[in-house]
């Protein structure tokens, strides 16, 4: 039996290089979900992590209920691990968090508190305390993806926030697909809130995200959207006869 059934939310946690920011996710993952407004677990995805961050991964395991992990055979990117969470994911809620802890656990009863009404809840960094170069790439990106896709959406780019499974596991995934979070639940009918989250400065390792993927690639994957926005199917089965 998939363990994560036995919770409401699953937790997603992509990992790839954070060896030194494992023991801070035990510490504040671990003291969320013993606070959560609902059952909640921890599910690592390792990323083909070539440190020991997969090894420190099974110790915080091991020693931890509601904690547990998968590992890719080689690096996949973000997009791929927070994919393979959602698709391992038999809770009713699958969330979603950076390994750095620029965005705090405790700020998903935030977003817990507005599911029943919404199929996606997501924070938006307050205070953002990243570089004036790094807001200013957001900005500009955030701005782009608003008008090539109409969703409205302020920050889609704050990794801090939760998703109805049933409606996560329909996305359809490709690099770079958590930029557009909000306009892929809307292809599908569903609602989205945005909702305002403490933001904090790296402490541990190093950032994987640079201008060519913080600003270019996201030019890009607007594009992309729009070409898979225009060959989008959404449907639902009214009546079957499979049960009888």
């Amino acid at each position: 039996m998939n363990q994560t059934a036995n919770y409401r939310l699953t937790i997603v946690v992509p990992v790839y290089n954070e060896e030194n920011n494992i023991d801070a996710l035990e510490k504040s993952l671990g003291e969320y979900i013993k606070s959560a407004i609902c059952t909640a677990c921890v599910l690592f995805v390792d990323d083909g992590s070539k440190d020991r961050s997969l090894e420190r991964i099974k110790q915080v395991c091991s020693r931890n209920t509601g904690f547990y992990y998968i590992s890719f055979e080689k690096n996949a990117g973000l997009s791929a691990a927070i994919k393979a969470g959602i698709d391992t994911a038999c809770s009713e809620l699958v969330g979603y968090i950076d390994a750095d802890l620029q965005t705090r656990p405790e700020d998903f009863n935030l977003l817990i508190q507005h599911m029943d009404n919404h199929e996606l809840a997501a924070g938006i960094r307050a205070n953002r305390k990243d570089t004036g170069f790094k807001r200013l790439q957001s900005k500009i990106a955030n701005g782009f993806r608003r008008m090539m896709t109409h969703d409205g959406a302020t920050d889609t780019g704050c990794p801090l926030k939760i998703m109805r499974t049933d409606y996560a596991r329909r996305i359809p995934f490709f690099t770079g697909m958590h930029r557009f979070l909000p306009a892929l639940i809307q292809l599908q009918g569903g609602r989205f809130i945005e909702i305002p989250v403490q933001h904090f400065p790296r402490v541990a390792d190093q950032s994987k995200f640079n201008l060519r993927n913080r600003l270019i690639a996201p030019f890009v994957d607007c594009f992309a959207y729009r070409w898979m926005k225009k060959r989008y199917f959404n449907y639902k089965i009214g009546t079957t006869d499979l049960s009888e």
